[in-house]
């Protein structure tokens, strides 16, 4: 199977262009972040503080989440409820980095995305896909983008679903959870020795995928 992992800090795009270039490619789109996101969500519905360990790690035997599939598009759900927007907030995404930096849920999570990666062609995107989860991957890219750009098009993004938002608490959250992310003590946010590095700060959605493709047929010798 061929696995393309893409990582990079919060906002740089992974998901829109991961999940336009598995469409490309015919691959499997795996968004890691949307199960770390439906943890943390489950967890605040709980009434955990999702920052401790010990509260966390005690739901995870009764926390089902699951990625399905429904009309080519991926969705999220927790037991038989879809998520896939509920965890698109802004409190979804600081719980989704407090819980990922807790080991047990990272392995909770493990075998599920290398399960969907030992059985498909997938494209999986996140902070550590090329670094821990397959440091085996035919190709490795790092997206991203200035803090400011990223906080931008988050911005804009809430808005356009209907969320109020503040550039500034936009921006804010953005850098503070850019140091959380890659300073935890478990699988950093960090660019893996052999991935390609891409900035997309000046550079429009079809300027990148057509980037991300010419890097995917030069590592893997194919032209899907």
């Amino acid at each position: 199977m061929i696995n393309i992992a893409i990582d990079g800090p919060a906002g740089a795009g992974k998901s829109t262009i991961a999940r336009s270039l598995a469409a490309k490619l015919g691959f499997i789109y795996v968004d890691t972040g949307a199960l770390y996101r439906a943890v943390g969500v489950n967890a605040m519905r709980k009434g955990m503080d999702t920052k401790n360990a010990e509260q966390v790690t005690s739901i995870l035997g009764d926390t089902k989440v699951s990625l399905r599939f429904v009309d080519g598009e991926q969705r999220v759900f927790l037991g038989d409820e879809d998520v896939s927007l509920a965890i698109r907030t802004p409190e979804a995404s600081m719980a989704a980095s407090n819980v990922s930096a807790i080991p047990a849920v990272r392995e909770f999570l493990f075998d599920l995305q290398r399960n969907i990666a030992k059985e498909n062609d997938c494209l999986m995107d996140g902070r550590d896909i090329g670094t821990v989860v397959l440091p085996e991957a035919q190709v490795k890219i790092f997206l991203t983008a200035s803090a400011e750009v990223r906080a931008k098009r988050r911005y804009d993004e809430l808005l356009a679903k209907g969320m109020k938002a503040e550039y500034n608490d936009v921006l804010e959250e953005m850098i503070q959870r850019d140091y959380q992310d890659s300073h935890r003590a478990i699988a950093p946010l960090k660019q893996a020795d052999d991935a390609v590095l891409v900035d997309t700060s000046e550079m429009n959605l079809e300027q990148v995928l057509e980037a991300l493709e010419t890097i995917v047929k030069e590592k893997t010798g194919n032209e899907f």
